[in-house]
Parts: structure tokens; sequence; C-alpha cells
């Protein structure tokens, strides 16, 4: 994107001119670290609307996440900037949504789990985080993206597809759609979640749990506080688990097609489930813990179904480089599945 535009959206958020440079990696939003005249810092983002199509729902719940921790203790969370008339966002002329938080000194997030003392840690953070916000009615929370963990949902989209999928692609996908149909046990267990919320209630979930989600002290390495929250909204206790086993237990990453190579890394899921259940703070329940290995089979099943229904669907959602990427990342999670 043109950095003219995120200078103008800067202009908003403090005084003076400012010097601004592209940030980070991430995917969905554009980021970008401002620096003012009078030494101030922020991390500016443009959300992304296709993604996010109520952007304000996210400030919203932001400012009512770190109200909440202000008042009753729990991670100190990146000061949401006002603009120059006092609010917390600022849409631009062609309805860029631009939003800025206090930028973290000292700080620093890892791509990938370097030890599986740090997938612990990553773990006990997301989990600490979700268990600081149990006295916060759930209700109080806007949804961000309906229907975004609901495995019912995500089996339903992919069999509606196929209906509709070219024979071609149908007939390269035949061996992970039959495979998806035999695991349907996975969705009959996440139904049975849904119906009971006496041993499986709703809670407040980060849904985006990635060791990259994480900042880190520079100089104790110790873990400052989760961000990227937008994703928070209510949910089930097996979604931040089962993102964490996703995406740090695994041997090789969602893109890869070493077939021999991709399997879960036995310390780092054990470490996962340690650091996330001591982080939980007596808080899970008895049939929660009992099913504590459920979560890691049920993510990476979902996201299985997601890369095979958009491959279905001739890849309108996932960026691809090659034209079997989505088909071969379903592959993968289903390697991954089979071994978890």
């Amino acid at each position: 994107m043109n950095v003219s535009e995120a200078l103008k959206a800067a202009s908003r958020f403090g005084q003076g001119e400012p010097v601004v440079e592209a940030f980070g990696t991430g995917l969905i939003n554009h980021s970008f670290f401002v620096t003012y005249p009078n030494g101030k810092k922020l991390l500016l983002q443009r959300l992304n609307k296709t993604t996010f199509s109520q952007p304000e729902n996210i400030i919203n719940n932001y400012v009512t996440i770190t109200e909440h921790l202000d008042a009753f203790g729990g991670y100190h969370l990146p000061r949401l900037e006002s603009t120059t008339k006092g609010k917390h966002f600022w849409v631009d002329e062609s309805d860029h949504f631009w939003r800025a938080t206090a930028f973290v000194e000292n700080s620093y997030a890892e791509t990938v789990a370097s030890s599986s003392t740090a997938a612990f840690r990553a773990a006990k953070c997301f989990a600490s985080f979700s268990a600081s916000l149990r006295q916060l009615d759930p209700e109080k929370l806007d949804i961000i993206i309906p229907h975004f963990h609901d495995l019912d949902y995500r089996y339903n989209q992919f069999e509606e597809t196929i209906k509709k999928a070219g024979i071609n692609r149908l007939l390269k996908a035949t061996h992970v759609i039959a495979s998806l149909r035999e695991h349907y046990s996975l969705v009959e267990f996440y139904n049975s979640v849904i119906s009971d919320p006496v041993n499986y209630p709703v809670r407040i979930m980060h849904h985006d749990c990635k060791i990259s989600n994480i900042l880190f002290d520079k100089t104790t390495g110790e873990v400052i506080c989760p961000v990227d929250l937008d994703t928070v909204m209510p949910g089930r206790f097996f979604s931040d688990i089962g993102d964490l086993i996703r995406t740090m237990a695994c041997s090789r990453d969602e893109n890869s097609t070493e077939w021999e190579h991709i399997a879960i890394v036995q310390d780092y899921y054990q470490s996962i489930i340690d650091g996330y259940v001591e982080g939980s703070e007596l808080t899970l329940t008895r049939a929660e813990l009992d099913n504590i290995h459920m979560p890691g089979k049920m993510l990476i099943y979902m996201q299985c179904l997601r890369f095979v229904t958009d491959f279905l669907n001739n890849d309108v959602y996932y960026k691809t480089t090659y034209p079997e990427q989505n088909l071969n990342r379903a592959l993968n999670q289903l390697l991954l599945l089979e071994r978890c």
C-alpha cells in the first residue's frame, strides 16, 4: 500500500511530522512503526475490512478488555491511542479503518517456538489471559468473526462446496475428502461441547494463538503480554489450546510438502498442555481436563476442512503461489491429524 496513506493516518494520532516505517509480516492488517518529534512511538494499523467487516467492534472489545484488566488485574496491554479528535480510530476518505496502540519498548516476538520451554511459556500466557477475564461476562464482547471456530459450520461448508465443485478439483481431492469424512466423530464431539454449557462453559478466548502473538522482554526473556487481540471474543476451551498445538507442536509448517517429516513434536506438545493447564489457574472444568487432548485434533481437522474447501472453491480465500497449494496444505494438516 502507499506509505503516504499511513503518513496521513499517523498525523491523526500525534503532533508534528511523523516518521513512518512498514512493520512486521502480518498477512491480514497493514502495520507501521511511527515516531513523532516529541519521541512518542506508536504501532499504527490499517485493519482489513474484508476480514473484519465491523472493525469498530474490535475497538469496543479492546476497550472493554483493558478496562477490566485495569480493574481486576492481569496483563498490561498496549494502550489504545486516541486521535487528536478524541476517538480511538480514524476512517480515511477511502473508508480505510485505522487504529494505533502504544509501541512496547524493549520487546520482541518469536516467529517459531525456539524450545519446549518457549512453547510452555506461550501456552501459559494465553491461558492466563483467558483466566484473567473469567469475571468479565462474555456477552459484553462482540462476535468479531461469526462461526470462526464453529466446526459444525466448517464441515457443512465443506460438504456444500463438494456439491458445486468442478470435476477436476474433486478428483484431485478425493483422498482428502474421504479421510475428512472418516473423522466426522470430531464434529460430533464439537456438537456435544456446544450443547453442554455447564461442563464446557463459554469463555473469552484469544482465537489466534501462536507464539508470534506474544511479546517477550528483551532483557529477561519473560512474557510481557499477548497481542493481536482482534479475534478476542466468546468461545470454548478447545480454541486456544488447539491453535497452540496446531501451530507450535508441528514438525513442519502448514506449507510443507515433506510428507514423511510431518509429525507432532511430543515434547512441545506436552509442554503446551502443561503450560496451558498451569496458566488456566484451576478454571478448567473436569470435563475440559478429561478431554484436554481433543483440541489439537479439532483445530487441525478444522484447518484441513478450510484448506480443502478453499481448494474446491478455486482458491478464493487463502493466498496461493501455485495451483495445488491449498490441496497440499490440506494434505499436510491431514497427515498432522493422523499423527496427533
